[in-house]
């Protein structure tokens, strides 16, 4: 059974036996389906909207950013059937991700499955990076993503991939440039939507505006780097992203397994992790994580809430992210089938408001005050009640502070002896 408090941005609601017939009841809501893993364990898994489409999308997104290095194609294979075997349908990839094997790999699962399987699937791939001499094999030109969408079909073997994602912005490109070619690769009927990822605020509203003006697709939907370790995006992105209704991916939602509670503060990383790797990225991206007191704050705030409901730390901190503002489905890379299990429960977990509360105070980035922090957003305010300046208001208190409090005539005769 759904939850009872699932939130009301789901569709209507439904249930699948192992067979995968279906007979749909209630009104519009929510959607939940629930299937029959394996181990012959019933699973409820929560569809919604991908952003403004008629497409719906499992509230767990597949990530396989690993297929072909950390996980080898069996067992990649084993992640798909599992995934799709729980109800999971968004499978996402891209066409640098171990320099196009996990597209290949995914190619390989779609031929070996049958149809009514990889019907239910809706493919995300990505395009922008490159590499090798080439100046022109990166970035958002016609020319280069002419060459990278078509390779990518090749590598998946497919004719259409669902959701063409840009995987940066590319600002020596003109937008009309990489917007007109995304028509019509849609007018082909190579990609059905478009989607970008790791865009800023003013980027996403100046190729949302553009493609209006143009009369051409309009990306559905934002792929950011969002957690409960990285939340700054909510100072400016997410209310771009809000204000035109576009849906949000968020990519590494555990914060390199940090919000998995596999880590301690002062510890060492044991071999095999992302902490532990040898790789120059995930060392730099574990460190910048590890510096942070307020990280591990929240990172013991997310233990302490997993013990207290009975769930893993990584399902709790899937379950925040995924029923925050905007967000659609967190994208989730898993190295074993065990792992994809854990966490696919978070697909059935609502935090309580309590719970939630103590997760949004701990981890809430400091911005100082401008221009995201009460000085800037006191700037920007504006009241409907009275005419009334907002920064004076936040002023009005003054400061405790000696080094930002008015002298008085006492303290300036105490000076001048």
């Amino acid at each position: 059974m759904c939850p009872a408090s699932a939130p009301q941005r789901f569709w209507s609601r439904g249930t699948y036996t192992q067979e995968y017939t279906s007979a749909f009841t209630g009104s519009a809501g929510s959607l939940c389906i629930s299937h029959a893993l394996a181990r012959k364990v019933k699973f409820a898994m929560l569809y919604r909207k991908l952003g403004d489409t008629g497409v719906a999308v499992s509230k767990i997104a597949l990530g396989t950013m690993y297929f072909g290095s950390e996980t080898p194609e069996g067992d990649a294979f084993s992640i798909l059937d599992t995934f799709i075997e729980a109800g999971g349908n968004l499978i996402d990839t891209a066409d640098v991700y171990v320099g196009g094997v996990s597209e290949q790999i995914i190619g390989r699962w779609f031929a070996a499955r049958p149809r009514e399987v990889t019907d239910r699937v809706v493919l995300a791939s990505k395009g922008r990076f490159g590499g090798g001499q080439d100046v022109n094999a990166v970035g958002l030109s016609r020319r280069h993503l002419y060459r990278a969408l078509n390779a990518s079909l090749g590598r998946l073997g497919v004719d259409t991939i669902v959701l063409y994602q840009l995987h940066a912005s590319d600002m020596h490109t003109p937008v009309e440039e990489t917007l007109a070619f995304l028509d019509e690769a849609v007018k082909a009927g190579k990609i059905h939507y478009v989607g970008l990822s790791n865009f800023t605020g003013w980027q996403l509203q100046l190729i949302i505006s553009t493609a209006k003006a143009m009369g051409v697709q309009v990306p559905v939907t934002l792929q950011p780097q969002y957690s409960l370790l990285s939340r700054e995006i909510e100072w400016e992105i997410i209310p771009a992203a809000l204000h035109n209704g576009i849906g949000l991916l968020p990519w590494s939602p555990l914060a390199g397994g940090f919000l998995s509670g596999k880590y301690q503060r002062g510890g060492t990383a044991a071999a095999g992790t992302r902490a532990g790797s040898e790789k120059p990225l995930y060392q730099w991206i574990s460190e910048e994580y590890a510096n942070s007191d307020r990280n591990w704050a929240t990172i013991d705030t997310v233990g302490r809430v997993a013990k207290e409901i009975g769930a893993t730390p990584a399902q709790v901190a899937l379950s925040w992210i995924a029923d925050r503002p905007g967000v659609i489905a967190p994208i989730v890379g898993a190295r074993t089938v065990e792992h994809l299990r854990s966490n696919l429960g978070a697909a059935e977990l609502t935090l309580e408001s309590e719970k939630t509360d103590a997760l949004e105070k701990v981890s809430a980035p400091q911005s100082g005050g401008y221009p995201y922090g009460a000085f800037g957003a006191s700037q920007r305010a504006r009241s409907l009640k009275d005419a009334s300046n907002g920064v004076m208001q936040l002023a009005a208190p003054g400061s405790s502070n000696p080094l930002g409090k008015k002298p008085t005539n006492r303290d300036v005769r105490c000076n001048q002896t």
